[in-house]
Parts: C-alpha cells; sequence; structure tokens
C-alpha cells in the first residue's frame, strides 16, 4: 500500500509541475486542485490514496508548511515600499484582528447554542488567523499594488504567532476553571514568550546563518547543492528552536526571513530557490492528505450552523472589522473590502485544530468541523475568486495611474 501511495503522489506531483504555470492563470489555485485530488482518489473518494494518518502527523506537516512558507514570503518582501504602508498591517494587526475575534465570538454565541462561551472563543480565535500560502496568489501577483500586497504578507505573517499566546488562554481557562483571578498575568507572560523569544530566535539564528553562509561561500567552502538546502534547514531551525524554548515558530520564521532577505539582498534569489520549492511541496502534500484524511469524513457531519458559521468567518466577521481598521486609511473602498476578502483560512487553522483536539473540550466535535468547513469553503471561495479579483482591481489601479 506505501508503494501505491507513493506512486500514485509520485505520478500526480510530475503531471502537476508539468502544467503548473497554466494552473495558476486559471480559477483553481494549487490548494483546491491538491484537496480535491486527496478527496477524489482517497477513501471516501475512489479509494486509490490510502492514507492512515494521525492528527499529530498532519499538524507536524501543516506547521513544517507553514514555517518554510513565512520565511520565504518574508525573505521575499519589499522592505522599502513596507516603510511607507507599515500602518496599514499595523492597524489591521492591532485593530483589525481582536476585532474579528470579538465578531467572531458574537456570531458564534447566536449561532451555537451547545458550545459554552470559551469554546466559541476559541473557534473564534482559531479562525482568525490568514493563510500564507493561500494568499500566495494574490502577494506575488504584481497586478496588486505593492502596499496591499506587502500588507497582506505581512499581516498572515504575524497573525498566527500573535493568536497562539489568545488561544492557549482561553484554552487554559476552558480546562481550569479556577484560573480566572490569574487570567491577566497568564497572558501577559504568554505573549511576551511567543513574541519576544519568536522574534529572539529568528533574528539571532538568521543573523549567525547568514553570516557564516556568506563567509563559507567567499571561501569556496559551499557546493551549489548543499548551498541549496541552507535555507530550509535555516526555516525550520527558527521555527523548531522558537518552538523548543516556547516561543512562536512562525514569528520566528517570518522575522528570520524578513532579516534574510535583507542581508542576502541581490543573492536572495537564488538562495531561495530550494526553500520556496521544498514549501510548494510540503504545501501539496498537507492539502492531499486534509482532502482524504479530513474532508472526506467531515463533509456529512457539516450543519446549518457550522455552515452559516463558516460563511460569516470568511465576509462579515474578517471584512468588516478590516474595513473598520482601515478607516481614515488611504485607500478606497474597494481595496479596503479587497483587502478584507483575502484573509483566506488554512495551515494555521489546521495546527490550532490539533492543538485543540487533543485537550477533549465537550464541544470539540462541533469546534473542529466548523474549522474544517471554514477551510473548505475558503480554499474555493479564495481560489475561485483570486484572478478575477486580482484583475479588477488591477486594472482600476492602473486606471488610476493614467488619469493623474
Amino acid at each position: 500500500m506505501m508503494y501505491s501511495n507513493l506512486a500514485l503522489l509520485a505520478v500526480f506531483v510530475f503531471i502537476y509541475s508539468l502544467v503548473s504555470r497554466g494552473i495558476e492563470n486559471t480559477p483553481f489555485n494549487g490548494a483546491l486542485v491538491f484537496m480535491f485530488f486527496g478527496l477524489i482518489s482517497g477513501p471516501f473518494g475512489l479509494g486509490f490514496l490510502d492514507l492512515n494518518v494521525d492528527a499529530d502527523f498532519l499538524s507536524n506537516l501543516a506547521e513544517l508548511t507553514l514555517a518554510l512558507v513565512l520565511f520565504t514570503d518574508a525573505s521575499n518582501a519589499n522592505l522599502r515600499e513596507l516603510k511607507h504602508s507599515y500602518h496599514i498591517p499595523q492597524r489591521l494587526l492591532l485593530f483589525g484582528l481582536p476585532l474579528t475575534i470579538l465578531l467572531g465570538i458574537l456570531t458564534g454565541y447566536f449561532l451555537f447554542d451547545g458550545l459554552a462561551l470559551l469554546e466559541i472563543a476559541i473557534l473564534a480565535t482559531m479562525l482568525a488567523p490568514t493563510d500564507a500560502a493561500l494568499g500566495k496568489a494574490v502577494v506575488t501577483n504584481h497586478a496588486v499594488s505593492s502596499n496591499i500586497r506587502e500588507s497582506l504578507n505581512v499581516e498572515s505573517g504575524l497573525n498566527d504567532g500573535i493568536c497562539v499566546p489568545v488561544l492557549l488562554i482561553f484554552l487554559a481557562l476552558a480546562t481550569s476553571p479556577g484560573a480566572d483571578g490569574s487570567v491577566s498575568m497568564l497572558a501577559l507572560k504568554l505573549t511576551v514568550e511567543a513574541i519576544g523569544i519568536g522574534v529572539i530566535v529568528g533574528a539571532g539564528l538568521v543573523f549567525a546563518g547568514a553570516g557564516l553562509l556568506k563567509q563559507c561561500a567567499k571561501l569556496d567552502w559551499v557546493t551549489e547543492t548543499w548551498q541549496q538546502l541552507s535555507v530550509p534547514s535555516l526555516a525550520v531551525a527558527c521555527f523548531a528552536v522558537a518552538q523548543w524554548f516556547g516561543g512562536s515558530g512562525f514569528i520566528a520564521c517570518f522575522v528570520g526571513g524578513m532579516l534574510f532577505g535583507r542581508l542576502a539582498k541581490h543573492h536572495k534569489h537564488k538562495l531561495l530557490l530550494a526553500a520556496e520549492g521544498t514549501g510548494d511541496a510540503l504545501a501539496l502534500l498537507t492539502w492531499v492528505v486534509f482532502g482524504a484524511a479530513v474532508v472526506g469524513q467531515s463533509t456529512a457531519s457539516f450543519s446549518w450552523q457550522v455552515v452559516v458559521y463558516a460563511l460569516l468567518s470568511l465576509t462579515i466577521v474578517r471584512m468588516l472589522p478590516v474595513f473598520l481598521a482601515l478607516t481614515g486609511m488611504n485607500l478606497r473602498t474597494d481595496e479596503k473590502l479587497f483587502i478584507g476578502w483575502f484573509g483566506p483560512r488554512g495551515l494555521a487553522s489546521i495546527v490550532f485544530s490539533v492543538i485543540v483536539l487533543n485537550e477533549h473540550l465537550p464541544g470539540g466535535d462541533i469546534i473542529l468541523m466548523t474549522v474544517v468547513c471554514t477551510i473548505l469553503l475558503s480554499i474555493i471561495g479564495h481560489g475561485l475568486s483570486a484572478n478575477s479579483l486580482v484583475a479588477v482591481l488591477g486594472a482600476r489601479i492602473k486606471a488610476k495611474t493614467s488619469a493623474k
């Protein structure tokens, strides 16, 4: 069975690589193709693919994928543009993110009678962070103005790390009823650890690693083959070391990636190719596993409350806080709506699902089904709309520029 799975996946990867550029120009993004391949070929479809994976395997796979994507996307960020437009992601993270969680809690309160308030808060936090991998089609498309692209990139790179301590606080309160009195200290401790350790580890490892790589390359100690492995290993090291010391590995990867892009400068594109390819391969495998092992067995359990919450989470719960947070900025209404809509949910929510699943909450099944439904609708909705909405926004920006 292992060899049949391996053969099927290998053939699929080879075929997709042959037509990857053509698929990028269609409404069907990679995640959508991968997920449906897993669903159709998995045990709930034709049964050709038999993946016996557990929650920990899926979580570890999603974590490594997200770590590499965050590192490479941050390395490719345009820091010069970000200096002029940093107010956008600042508002999205400081105002938009908390408002999204609060609106998610309010929405869940009216929809889910079977969930406790803290369980609803956990669900809202799990679905608050956006996915850098699913948003790649937008943040790498130069038809979108650079300030919007860089803002979405920074937001998706940091919001999952910020949500980690919030999620852990809600989980601690839900599983330890007497912890209310120490919630403020717990919040402060977890936030400082997650963000502080993540920043220190990411910046420290990359500064040392990039320096060593540069010096060894000057001495001609590095072969072409092993040079390609330097960046993926550095990204994984940032993630693993930060997690090991109790910080956020996602923040470490994003901060480390930003610094690496700054230090590598003109050579970064060549150095990042292997890391980007590895991240794409892991993303493919993650979405195939998600489609084969999770989506197939979950769709039959969706209730109308689950579907409605998922739809609202992707629209009003996300878009209204973003619109309010960006009020007063030099952005048109369609640009604010564009930023609000492109908040796809994916890898971070999968990782959070496994964390919550291991806590065995009374409403854990409803929470898990809602997260799965939201991710599924996000892959479909954001995948099908990305190219068309980018084209519309790009045309408006071009027309505005021409008018000037």
